[in-house]
């Protein structure tokens, strides 16, 4: 058996390409170097060094040495990871999402849910979903993704439906719905996490100016304290912040947006394996659904 320690050496040669700098980047004597090389060399029964006066390189096998030794130590701590987040799921089970809807949908029911749910509060990408599931980093995951695979499958649990808040007095806010077009030119306040939402409006709205806050207490003084639209959705209605209350002469009216990605499906994506002992968290979540 090899140690791991010598591959370690064998592949921080390869990135620092002399005996000093590799002793210098594990904190080692140059000579304890010198004899791991050897030792690794016996163990192997290969050449894995070119020496030359006052110079050492790898040999061909030396290069492809070092890059399977870099795969396998990659292998390893993987598998490290993997096993002790699983026995961490025994005990706790964590929630992550793309969106912040699911988020204020999680602190409603907070007192309802067990206390071995633990909620990440930064939302995560697209692309990190099935990482974070395959390494069981995460329980299940929040998302507009449906994931069917033969390791990760997702479940509906609802959906989540854009609304824009206008002065009363604009021609627009006097219809009972509204579309992306319809809001050409106009300036928002919104709020800066707000997943894949920021593109959506981005895209969808012609011309339109988006004044981003990254703090929720600037984005409720804005629009507390002036006319400026903005968006939410029905997961406003669960918020439980009071100063986002606002003021009984506000100005605006709540309008739906009909387009339909205005309307977006909400799935939890998990290992299928798990599906059983999650299927009473997952009603729970579709009971307390805002319509």
């Amino acid at each position: 058996m090899i140690e791991n320690y010598l591959l370690e050496e064998l592949i921080t040669f390869a990135h620092e390409h002399t005996l000093a700098k590799t002793a210098a980047a594990l904190n080692v004597t140059q000579p304890t170097i010198t004899r791991g090389m050897q030792k690794l060399e016996t163990m192997l029964a290969v050449r894995l060094f070119d020496r030359q006066p006052n110079r050492i390189t790898l040999t061909p096998t030396g290069q492809l040495a070092a890059q399977e030794a870099e795969r396998l130590l990659t292998q390893q701590r993987a598998f490290v990871t993997k096993i002790q987040n699983y026995e961490q799921s025994l005990v706790t089970r964590t929630v992550e999402t793309t969106l912040p809807g699911p988020l204020v949908l999680l602190a409603h029911l907070k007192a309802a849910l067990p206390n071995t749910l633990q909620v990440k509060q930064s939302l995560i990408t697209d692309n990190q979903i099935n990482e974070h599931l395959i390494s069981r980093q995460t329980s299940f995951i929040f998302s507009n993704q449906e994931i069917l695979t033969a390791d990760i499958e997702s479940r509906f649990i609802g959906s989540e439906n854009l609304v824009v808040h206008l002065q009363r007095f604009m021609y627009r806010a006097n219809q009972p719905s509204i579309t992306f077009a319809e809001l050409k030119g106009i300036s928002f306040v919104v709020l800066s996490a707000i997943g894949i939402w920021k593109t959506i409006i981005q895209q969808a709205i012609p011309d339109a100016k988006f004044l981003y806050q990254p703090q929720r207490t600037a984005f409720t003084e804005i629009t507390k304290y002036s006319d400026f639209p903005y968006f939410s959705t029905n997961f406003t209605t669960l918020d439980r912040h009071p100063q986002d209350n606002q003021n009984d002469d506000d100005n605006r009216v709540a309008i739906p947006i009909s387009d339909d990605s205005a309307h977006m499906p909400i799935y939890v994506n998990y290992l299928v394996g798990n599906r059983h002992s999650l299927t009473p968290l997952f009603t729970q979540f579709e009971a307390a659904w805002p319509n």
